[in-house]
């Protein structure tokens, strides 16, 4: 009789239990419903935004417009580089800065017989070779002026204004290093190269922070050619080293003509039989080196990515363009088959171009553009848009839409 009333009560509990049981039940199944709905939301919208960007990835663009044209006057024989997004001319007689628009931004007036410019980002350095003064401008307007009292051989600038020059000093091959912000001719770091130690300079690179400076040297030792590739530190780790010297390398039976910051962090190195990488911002260390059995035609780079260009041997295009990114690993390799006077690395697009033709195509070698231009072209500049470009004529400034 007990084991009855037992049972009944139990019952009567799991009765009373019940209901609230299965309340507790429609919650967690309600929270289910709700995530199984909210991870397949995720998952359609993570499939449409790859839809699209696959869309526009591939997107092949099969003409171009001028959407506005505006008019300059460039002097015959004048320079035309890519400044920040702005227009650098510069020529014996001065230099000037023009907008996409078709506006003056600054003028520069100078009498020179063989300018040589270095471009860093939005900053310019032009000098004269042999010459003893260098003006220092970015795309706003002029940062300052060094005089070097000594004859120029080479130059270059760092995006911040300091510039490294190669002076000529009788039998002694100086190298100064100045700022040009603070307008004086006094360099703050003197450096000198003879034939018989350092060797001769043959290429000189500044990081765009002004921080690090790559000097490519030719010399003989023992009746031998070598090359040494030495790095610079102007920080507060290269003050504690011997002429700021913290690190190089040597190269047997080979000329380097060729050393290039690519970022603050990252270097390259060619040779007529390799090209070596680099990286480190206080003292760049070797990480990769490739050897060449080609003759390079040209060299191209940005912050990301190195191209070189050789003859096709194939014969199935006139060139081809290996590409590698910074860690010395080689990406891609285009075949080439016009002409080029440019080649342009913006973002994951290769512009190739000449005159009155040009090519686009993406990392993967997807084409992305196959046209002519409408005038004779001198320089395109990219933009922040992956289908507007600025193009340079011979009297006119135009923004080019592709459709």
């Amino acid at each position: 009789m007990a084991n009855v009333r037992d049972y009944l009560k139990e019952k009567e509990k799991r009765e009373k239990a019940a209901p609230g049981a299965d309340y507790k039940e429609k919650i967690r199944s309600h929270k289910l419903t709700v995530f199984y709905r909210m991870i397949l939301f995720i998952i359609l919208a993570a499939a449409i935004i790859a839809f699209f960007i696959i869309q526009w990835r591939d997107k092949v663009y099969t003409e171009s417009s001028i959407t506005h044209s505006a008019p300059v006057t460039i002097v015959q024989g004048a320079a035309v580089k890519n400044l920040g997004g702005n227009v650098l001319l510069y020529s014996k007689d001065g230099a000037s800065c023009i907008d996409t628009k078709g506006n003056v931004v600054w003028n520069r007036t100078y009498e020179m017989q063989t300018p040589i410019a270095s471009v860093c980002n939005q900053v310019v350095a032009i000098g004269d070779y042999n010459g003893r003064t260098i003006y220092v401008m970015d795309k706003n307007g002029e940062k300052g002026t060094v005089n070097t009292n000594l004859p120029i051989r080479d130059l270059c600038v760092s995006s911040n204004g300091v510039v490294a020059a190669v002076l000529d000093d009788a039998e002694v091959i100086r190298i100064f290093v100045y700022n040009a912000n603070e307008n004086t001719d006094t360099p703050i770091i003197q450096g000198r190269a003879t034939m018989d130690k350092s060797g001769y300079p043959v290429s000189i690179s500044l990081s765009p922070n002004g921080k690090l400076m790559a000097v490519s040297y030719l010399y003989v030792d023992s009746g031998d050619m070598k090359s040494s590739v030495a790095f610079y530190n102007f920080g507060e780790v290269g003050q504690n080293e011997t002429d700021n010297f913290v690190g190089g390398y040597d190269y047997l039976d080979t000329i380097v003509p060729f050393v290039q910051f690519m970022n603050n962090n990252s270097a390259f190195a060619v040779s007529d039989d390799r090209i070596v990488f680099f990286s480190g911002g206080e003292r760049p260390v070797s990480i990769a080196s490739g050897f060449l059995d080609e003759k390079i035609q040209s060299i191209y780079f940005n912050e990301e990515y190195v191209g070189l260009v050789f003859i096709n041997q194939s014969g199935e295009s006139a060139y081809r363009l290996d590409v590698y990114n910074t860690s010395g690993e080689k990406e891609h390799s285009q075949l080439i088959d016009i002409e080029y006077t440019d080649i342009i690395f913006n973002k994951n697009q290769i512009i190739v171009y000449n005159d009155t033709e040009c090519r686009i195509c993406n990392m993967r070698g997807a084409d992305k553009f196959s046209g002519s231009f409408e005038k004779s072209t001198a320089l395109v500049i990219p933009t922040a848009s992956a289908y507007k470009y600025t193009a340079v004529t011979s009297n006119s400034v135009d923004t080019i839409e592709l459709n």
